[in-house]
């Protein structure tokens, strides 16, 4: 099975009702995306096909159908991506669990709606949970990536 992950393309030999989440840290070590519950509730997992925010912990690697990006693909080797400069500058993360989910769902919102308000934040966002309670600073940081982007 083809896959392009970050940009990379990627030869896998794997059943095809592997969840991607498997292939992506035990066959390719691309780690950052988490496992949590297992049932795409929670969000840690989340990654981007084709841009577009996806539970991968669920999703069968056989009906990936474009590029998927983790975290390590969000930004470039030089640049990090304007919403994970939001989290470090409005400090989000306290265990960091989630955070990788969270900033992956985050991008996707952005790409799609450049101008969020309170309400579409909390809708795009809600499938992410933090149990410390960064809430607040996710939102914070979400509009600050946005006016950093030129949204807001």
């Amino acid at each position: 099975m083809q896959l392009t992950i970050n940009g990379v393309d990627h030869e896998v030999n794997v059943e095809p009702d592997m969840p991607l989440l498997w292939v992506l840290r035990d066959e390719l070590g691309i780690t950052g995306s988490k496992f949590a519950c297992g049932i795409a509730r929670c969000g840690a997992c989340t990654v981007h096909i084709d841009g577009r925010a996806v539970r991968s912990c669920v999703l069968p690697v056989s009906a990936v159908s474009g590029e998927v990006t983790t975290i390590e693909g969000l930004g470039n080797p030089d640049t990090m991506h304007a919403v994970q400069e939001a989290w470090v500058e409005h400090q989000v993360a306290q265990c960091g669990y989630c955070q990788s989910g969270q900033i992956m769902s985050a991008a996707a919102l952005l790409t799609q709606n450049p101008d969020p308000t309170d309400d579409d934040i909390d809708a795009a966002m809600s499938g992410n949970l933090c149990r410390c309670g960064a809430y607040p600073r996710i939102r914070t940081a979400i509009k600050a990536a946005a006016d950093k982007l030129g949204g807001a």
